[in-house]
C-alpha cells in the first residue's frame, strides 16, 4: 500500500506463543514489517517471544502485564509510545486495552486499535473501554462479534469487521499428512476425527460422546484431540475408557505440526458452543481441503455454509454432531466438494493478505484521516 511506513504497536499481554491469538499477532506483525512498516511487540517477560521477535527481525519489548490496573507497567508502556513516536497501537485482549488507556493518561498519547476475538458479552466498567473515544477503531473477527458489541452500545462506524487469516503457504491441500498417520499407528483403511482445541466451552465432551455412535457405524473411524495439557490428557483417556471407546480415542498436547495432522485428517470438526467468534481450526482445515463440521454458533455461519463449505449443527448436541461426521464418512466425493469450495472461500476472505491489506488500510485511514485519541 502506498504511504511512508508506519510506526506500529502491537501489544499482546501474555506470555504464550501458540494460541490462535498469539498466532494470529505473530503474523500479523510479520507481514506488516515485510510490508516495510517498523513495528514493535510488547509483551510480559518471556523466554519465546524475543526469540521469536528476532528471528523474524521485528523488535520485542517486555512490560510487565499481569495486572490491567498496573501505574508502572502502564508508565513503562507509555514511555515505548512515545520514545518509538507510535503512530498505532493495537491491543490485543482487555489486559491490554487497559494499560493502554492508562498510558494514554501517562503521556503515552496514540491513535489506539482494539481486537476482539471473543463473543462474551461487553458489559459494565468493560465496556467503558470499547465506547471511549480515546479508542479510535474496534476490530471484530466477525459481523456476529459487531452485531455483539453494537448491541452493548458500540457506535458501528466504529468497528471494522476483519477476519482472522490463514496462512495459506502453511495450510494448503500439499502438505503430506502421511507421517501423522504412522506416528498415530492408524493403517489405511482408518478413519480419523480431529478436533483441535479442548477447553470445556470447546464442546470436546460432545465431540467424545458423538464417537460413540460413529464408531459403531464405523469401526474404523478413530478420535484425536490436538492441544490437550496433561491433565486433560489424562482426563480424555478416563472418560473414553468408560464410554467403552478404548484406543480409538487419542489426545496429544501442543504441537507445531498443526497442517500436516490436517491433512492426515478425514473430517475435522469442532463442537464450540460459547466464546469464539470463527475457529481458526475450522479455517485452516478448509485450507488443507478437509472436510469439516461446525456448531452454528457466532460467526461460525460466515465461513460454514451448510452443504456448500462444510456441514453445521447445533451447540450442545452430540447425536447431531454424530449425524454430521457420519454424512461425510459416508459420502467422500461430496465432503471433498465441499472442502474445496471452503479452500476457495478461504482464499477470497480469510487469508492472511486479506487481513493484511485490510489492516493496513485501517492504520493509513486512521493516521491520514484520523486524530490521536
Amino acid at each position: 500500500m502506498p504511504g511512508s511506513p508506519l510506526r506500529i504497536l502491537q501489544l499482546y499481554p501474555k506470555r504464550d506463543f501458540f494460541t490462535g491469538a498469539a498466532i494470529q499477532l505473530r503474523d500479523l506483525a510479520a507481514g506488516l514489517s515485510a510490508r516495510g512498516h517498523h513495528v514493535t511487540v510488547a509483551t510480559p517477560p518471556s523466554d519465546v517471544w524475543p526469540e521469536r521477535c528476532r528471528a523474524l527481525g521485528i523488535e520485542h519489548v517486555a512490560v510487565p502485564m499481569a495486572r490491567a490496573w498496573d501505574p508502572r507497567a502502564a508508565w513503562r508502556l507509555a514511555r515505548v509510545i512515545t520514545s518509538r513516536r507510535i503512530q498505532i497501537a493495537h491491543a490485543h485482549k482487555g489486559r491490554a486495552r487497559t494499560l493502554a488507556l492508562l498510558a494514554g493518561l501517562m503521556g503515552g498519547r496514540t491513535r489506539l486499535v482494539l481486537n476482539r476475538g471473543v463473543s462474551f458479552p461487553v458489559t459494565g466498567l468493560r465496556r467503558i473501554g470499547y465506547t471511549t473515544g480515546r479508542v479510535q477503531a474496534i476490530v471484530a473477527v466477525c459481523d456476529s462479534i459487531k452485531r455483539g458489541l453494537v448491541a452493548g452500545g458500540v457506535a458501528p462506524e466504529k468497528i471494522e469487521v476483519i477476519y482472522s487469516g490463514t496462512d495459506l503457504d502453511r495450510f494448503h491441500p500439499g502438505v503430506d499428512g502421511a507421517p501423522i498417520r504412522r506416528e498415530l499407528g492408524l493403517a489405511g483403511d482408518d478413519l480419523l476425527i480431529t478436533q483441535i482445541g479442548v477447553r470445556s466451552w470447546r464442546g470436546w465432551k460432545e465431540v467424545l460422546a458423538a464417537m460413540r455412535t460413529v464408531a459403531a457405524r464405523r469401526p474404523r473411524a478413530r478420535l484425536l484431540f490436538v492441544g490437550a495439557p496433561p491433565p486433560r490428557v489424562a482426563e480424555i483417556a478416563d472418560r473414553a475408557r468408560d464410554a467403552g471407546l478404548g484406543d480409538r480415542v487419542m489426545a496429544l498436547g501442543h504441537r507445531d505440526d498443526v497442517p500436516m495432522i490436517l491433512c492426515a485428517s478425514d473430517v475435522v470438526v469442532d463442537a464450540s458452543w460459547a466464546g469464539l467468534g470463527i475457529t481458526g481450526s475450522i479455517r485452516e482445515a478448509l485450507a488443507c481441503e478437509r472436510p469439516v463440521v461446525a456448531t452454528a454458533v457466532e460467526g461460525m455461519p460466515e465461513l460454514v455454509r451448510p452443504g456448500e463449505t462444510g456441514l453445521l449443527v447445533p451447540p450442545r448436541d452430540a447425536g447431531a454432531l454424530a449425524d454430521a461426521i457420519l454424512a461425510l464418512l459416508d459420502d467422500p466425493t461430496a465432503a471433498l466438494a465441499m472442502a474445496r469450495a471452503g479452500r476457495k472461500r478461504v482464499e477470497a476472505h480469510f487469508s492472511l493478505r486479506a487481513k493484511l491489506d485490510a489492516i493496513e488500510a485501517l492504520y493509513r485511514r486512521l493516521v491520514d484521516g484520523g486524530r490521536a485519541a
